[in-house]
């Protein structure tokens, strides 16, 4: 695994940054292979960088090719897509239906479903089809964005919570007792299979956590650290705050 860790001096910058990695990646993967896949998160930063990546594709300034960009999520709330606090909803006003991406490419999980269960096994044929998988064979992605909360947790990945140690399926509802809600979201053989897995992390809020991930913490209490791709990298792009004593 190939780890940076790149500082930024606050959350304005590090979505600049972010957008840029996207659209270098994006360009390179087309190129390669003619599509590029990527998984959105949500979040104020990836929501920040939403809207710069829709200003650039505004201006025609952004040189994607939209068209050939495969959208999926890392994970969702058990909520419906007009919600508020879906990440679709928000990708959807900052990004999506801001650029000119047809609406087949983007792949959404399916949370209105009553049961958080149903959801994730249509997503998970949805990544079958969409990768053409066989068997339990894990999709591998150009690139998956990440947040991290205070308590050290990733998609929807939460300490303590049964997710955390799935390590055969692709796709899983889990149930957050702290939250009392499901949460449907992608399992670490998945995030640890991409080319590249992009940590987008701010704010003072974070500085603790940070300091344990970055040390000794261990990923049963902090579960981001099992973020670790086996033939891909993974890049940390943080702000002051974040890493501050």
């Amino acid at each position: 695994m190939n780890k940076q860790v790149r500082v930024f001096d606050d959350l304005k910058h590090v979505a600049e940054a972010a957008a840029d990695e996207f659209t270098a990646r994006a360009q390179q993967a087309i190129a390669r292979n003619g599509r590029f896949t990527v998984a959105l998160a949500g979040g104020s930063t990836p929501k920040t960088m939403y809207s710069i990546l829709a200003r650039r594709s505004a201006k025609k300034t952004d040189e994607l090719d939209w068209t050939r960009i495969q959208v999926f999520f890392g994970d969702e709330r058990h909520v419906p897509p007009t919600d508020p606090a879906s990440n679709f909803h928000m990708a959807n006003e900052t990004l999506l239906s801001k650029v000119p991406l047809p609406a087949a490419n983007v792949h959404r999980i399916h949370c209105e479903e009553p049961d958080a269960n149903v959801a994730a096994a249509q997503y998970d044929r949805e990544l079958v089809s969409s990768f053409a998988l066989a068997g339990d064979e894990m999709p591998r992605f150009g690139l998956i964005l990440l947040g991290m909360g205070p308590d050290g947790h990733t998609a929807s990945l939460f300490p303590g919570t049964a997710a955390v140690q799935e390590l055969s399926r692709r796709v899983v509802a889990n149930w957050v007792p702290k939250l009392n809600t499901w949460r449907v979201t992608l399992t670490r053989p998945v995030l640890n299979q991409a080319e590249c897995v992009l940590l987008m992390v701010c704010g003072a809020e974070k500085a603790p956590a940070m300091q344990q991930v970055m040390g000794d913490g261990s990923p049963e209490q902090f579960p981001v650290k099992y973020v670790a791709p086996s033939n891909g990298e993974v890049i940390w792009m943080v702000d002051r705050e974040a890493i501050s004593d």
